[in-house]
């Protein structure tokens, strides 16, 4: 963990704000949703600190004032924009490093997304990593799903919003904090001091007094409330510690009495929570004073635009409501005059699409799993929501680029690299909405179909089953969460036990295998604790000598360790690459010399790291292991040569995709293995054979070339000012190394690497396949794996020819020979057998019989032992055209030893009469374990007990036989 991704004042300055507005800067209560012709836009300048305010004993604060300073509320810019500039000028003026926004995919595991601004110190608050700079301040986007039901439809609920917040690492405590945050609300921000709440946990009589005697709030005005409001844990032990949180009065004129509830919605809103984490939570539950006590806020910056620019809820403001009018257009409607449905749907199509925008741009992809299923229920949840206000999209059938667009649009000081990655991030959107519209009308009849089987139930409480909810989800990709508001506006509930069932299993079934190896020490904390870091020496050395500080055997610490232990070695020093940016481990050996009974040897096949702490796993082969010994260690040369190929490789590859299909192409994943190199990234289709030739083209030139690497450490902006390259998944310190291939490529790399191109000798593509919607993997080998894939490639060659008996040059036009004669066994033996079975059926249609007295209908069902499916269907369709009009075909048979074949043929007479060959057969085939379907006058089907034909074709003539005489009278 780093704090050191940006140096303070990194964020751009905002431009001047230019508004379509009359006067102020809201004159009315909402934006208008186009410009007024013939107005002058106001042009609004944001205001910065004049002078650096001291810490500690000389914090200056306003004093409450009752009277509200309207003049000096309009005389400021209140933008978004500027509102988040002036917030981090505030507190950079007071000592804060501003940093940059963390990703919104976090670095913590526990956590899916980035939920606060918080989360990138979490290491520090938890004493894990020491911190880089005494204070910080940040505006971090977040992204928060639990109250997706009520986004649009309260005044503040959002899926994506932004979070200001200061952060104290042992430097000012909750003095410093509540006298800045009052003035940062009433001075900075120009709050009517007298429509200002606080509130504070009930025993943290410190925070009453320093609101009420320094600061100088009423006391009616100070609410004291319990630990669930107001009391912040990091977990069930650990850091913790008591919140004061600000709230603004939007009714003033309630008045001020014992029983007001600042958890009223309609009069309150809570901005701006400040943590005093003050404590350590032990496992009897006691409370223990930090020896470092921290600061930890947030102040919501669509909560506070709101209460600024004077707008009944947070859509209405500049940060949100632009995106909202793309939609108006695009609905061609008016926001005044929509209803309050359409006007939900407005709202949720805009939050959804900032949220949406932001998690493309930190590299999430729609998927049916984690975090890429978030991206694709918010997109479906939109389109759905476009729908309802009558959007049909452009040519392509896609609408949300469009409000897409706007978003980019507005980025700007959100963050700066959405725009550069604006194409696949509205390539991205288009091909989920249009894959969606595909599926749409089919799962929504499929829906609307269970909804009415559920209501027509006639129970007080109708329910749709989970097994049906799940098959929305998996097979039309109805993200349950729609199915269930879908459900509920037709009073219809969801069966959530059975779908989580249904999910359950298909988990059981499709989890795979993964070679992970993780560091599994019961009492990791006390021994990182007393572990130094690890030195690592292997960019230089591939054997040193080191010392032995702890042995764990299955995650317990150990003194000593013998032949056949499996071991977790920590060493003071190494030159073992631990796992890494993609790059596996180095595998090699430790050796112990002593006496004859210490003598050892040590099998390292991982290296894993915990911090900077190297975790070497292996398996000792002889002789004892103890801690303090000394130990040679030895990477295998040939494994770390074939990485560092491959590592350098995957640079080149990267290089030469930029140059062949874009430079918005960028890395989504990567694996530099000893056997090839894996590379995925962001692009929309399959690269074409011209296009791969011409990436394997330019790398092995950059090969032959023999260019050498130039590697160095920088400072982090000083590498990105000079166009480094970061890789993905990797975290970065101050001091950054920079791999460089002149002329070619530039990358922020911890991994291991040749010393010239030369040494990768060659480069081949083996495959390249998309994993996931927008995303492609490339496979290739180099070096030594190289001439291996050619050698074993060569040798299939030489069988082939020697099988074909031909020259290689003909084995081409030998395979396309064969297969075109084997096309034409096939088809003739095909129509061989399709000719049989009619001929069969021929023999079998004397069996048919008639049902019905004034009206009659010709049934014939019976088995044609193992003739095959095709042949089955040319049988009944025979049947059909030669019986007597109107005639009903049923037949089946068993082709294989578990297979069931079955088909249902009826003519016009009988599709007439209300009898369907589709729905007829589904239920035959259940009885053999199967099922099938099809159109009205013709259906197939299938099944698996080949032992129970015989009775299903007795069951299929019995209910042919009822339903037709009931239809016939």
């Amino acid at each position: 963990m780093s704090f050191s991704k940006a140096s303070l004042f990194d964020f751009p300055l905002p431009k001047p704000l230019v508004l379509s507005h009359p006067s102020s800067v809201f004159a009315s209560k909402r934006f208008v949703t186009k410009p007024i012709p013939g107005l002058s836009p106001t042009v609004l300048l944001p205001t910065r600190p004049t002078q650096i305010i001291a810490k500690s004993s000389s914090v200056t604060v306003q004093p409450v004032s009752e009277d509200a300073s309207e003049e000096d509320h309009q005389s400021k810019d209140v933008s978004g924009d500027s509102i988040r500039r002036r917030f981090l000028d505030f507190y950079a003026s007071r000592g804060h490093k501003i940093l940059p926004s963390a990703s919104l995919v976090p670095e913590d595991p526990t956590v899916l997304l980035t939920i606060a601004g918080m989360l990138q110190f979490k290491p520090v608050f938890l004493g894990k990593v020491p911190r880089q700079v005494p204070c910080a301040t940040t505006a971090q986007r977040c992204i928060r799903t639990n109250d997706l039901e009520n986004v649009g439809k309260t005044a503040r609920h959002h899926t994506f919003f932004e979070m200001l917040g200061n952060f104290s690492f042992g430097d000012y405590f909750k003095k410093e904090a509540i006298k800045w945050a009052w003035e940062l609300s009433t001075v900075e921000f120009s709050l009517p001091a007298d429509r200002v709440w606080v509130s504070i946990y009930e025993d943290d009589d410190e925070a009453f007094e320093i609101w009420k005697n320094e600061v100088g709030v009423p006391v009616e005005r100070i609410k004291r409330m319990g630990e669930a409001d107001n009391f912040w844990t990091s977990g069930p032990t650990g850091p913790c510690g008591p919140c004061s949180e600000l709230y603004y009065d939007f009714h003033p004129e309630r008045g001020c009495n014992e029983d007001v509830d600042l958890g009223d919605d309609s009069r309150f809103i809570e901005f701006y929570n400040l943590v005093f984490m003050q404590y350590n939570k032990t496992e009897d539950g006691l409370l223990e004073p930090l020896k470092q006590k921290n600061i930890d806020t947030g102040l919501g910056l669509e909560r506070i635009a709101q209460i600024l620019q004077k707008v009944p809820n947070n859509y209405e403001t500049d940060l949100i409501y632009p995106i909202i009018g793309k939609v108006l257009e695009l609905a061609n409607i008016s926001y005044d005059s929509a209803s309050d449905k359409a006007k939900t749907s407005l709202k949720v199509i805009a939050d959804h699409m900032r949220a949406v925008v932001y998690l493309i741009s930190d590299g999430v992809v729609p998927s049916n799993i984690g975090r890429g299923y978030v991206v694709r229920r918010l997109i479906r949840r939109a389109v759905r929501k476009g729908k309802s206000l009558g959007i049909n999209g452009d040519g392509r059938g896609a609408f949300l680029p469009v409000v897409a667009e706007k978003v980019i649009e507005m980025s700007t000081y959100i963050d700066p690299d959405v725009k550069l990655k604006a194409p696949r991030i509205l390539e991205e959107i288009r091909q989920e909405e249009v894959h969606f519209n595909k599926t749409l009308e089919r799962g929504e009849k499929l829906l609307e179909q269970k909804l009415g089987d559920a209501l027509s139930t006639g129970g007080k409480k109708p329910c749709l089953s989970g097994k049906d909810a799940f098959v929305l989800y998996d097979t039309y990709g109805f993200p349950v969460e729609i199915t269930a508001e879908v459900a509920e506006e037709r009073g219809v509930s969801i069966d959530m036990d059975g779908f989580e069932a249904e999910m359950e299993n298909q988990r059981r079934q499709s989890q795979a295998a993964h070679n992970v190896v993780k560091l599994t020490v019961e009492d990791g904390d006390d021994i990182m604790k007393n572990i130094d870091d690890t030195e690592f020496l292997g960019y230089d050395s591939l054997s040193a000598s080191a010392v032995v500080k702890s042995l764990l055997v299955g995650g317990k610490p150990v003194v000593r360790v013998t032949e056949g232990s499996e071991v977790e070695i920590l060493l003071d020093r190494t030159p073992f690459y631990a796992e890494s940016g993609g790059q596996i481990a180095d595998h090699g050996f430790m050796y112990v010399n002593g006496s004859q009974d210490d003598d050892a040897v040590v099998k390292v096949s991982d290296v894993q790291k915990s911090l900077k702490i190297f975790v070497h796993k292996g398996i000792v082969k002889s002789g004892a292991l103890e801690v303090g010994k000394e130990v040679e260690a030895a990477v295998d040369a040939d494994l770390r040569q074939r990485a560092k190929v491959h590592h350098t490789a995957t640079h080149l590859l990267q290089s030469a995709l930029k140059k062949v299909v874009g430079q918005e192409t960028s890395q989504a994943g990567s694996l530099v293995a000893f056997d090839r190199l894996r590379f995925d990234f962001n692009f929309n289709r399959p690269l074409l054979d011209g296009e791969l030739e011409e990436i394997e083209g330019l790398i092995n030139r950059w090969i032959g070339d023999a260019t050498r690497l130039e590697t160095k450490v920088l400072p982090l902006a000083d590498a990105k000012k000079a166009g480094a390259i970061a890789m993905f998944g990797e975290k970065y310190d101050d001091e950054v190394r920079v791999v460089e291939v002149p002329g070619v490529s530039m990358e922020l790399c911890g991994g291991t690497h040749v010393g010239n191109t030369a040494e990768i000798r060659a480069f081949k593509i083996i495959s390249e396949q998309g994993i996931a919607s927008g995303i492609r993997r490339i496979e290739a080998v180099a070096g030594e794996a190289f001439i291996e894939y050619i050698n074993s490639r060569d040798s299939q060659m030489k069988r082939l020819c020697s099988t074909l008996k031909v020259k290689a040059e003909d084995v081409t036009n030998r395979v396309e020979n064969l297969l075109e004669e084997l096309r034409t066994a096939r088809k003739e033996a095909s129509d061989l057998r399709s000719k049989a079975a009619v001929y069969r059926a021929s023999v079998i249609s004397n069996k048919a019989f008639t049902v019905g007295t004034s009206q009659t209908v010709r049934v014939l069902v019976e088995s044609m032992d193992d003739t095959d499916a095709d042949s089955l269907k040319s049988a009944a369709e025979h049947l059909v055209s030669t019986l007597e009009e109107p005639v009903a075909v049923v037949l089946g048979s068993c082709p294989d030893k578990d297979k069931v074949s079955l088909v249902a043929a009826f003519s016009p007479g009988v599709v007439s009469l209300g009898v369907q060959a589709g729905k007829f057969i589904g239920s035959i085939a259940k009885l053999c374990g199967g099922g099938g379907g099809g159109k009205p006058n013709f259906a197939q089907a299938g099944g698996r007990k080949p032992e129970n034909l015989s009775s299903a074709l007795e069951k299929a003539r019995e209910e042919l036989v009822a339903s037709l005489s009931e239809k016939l009278g």
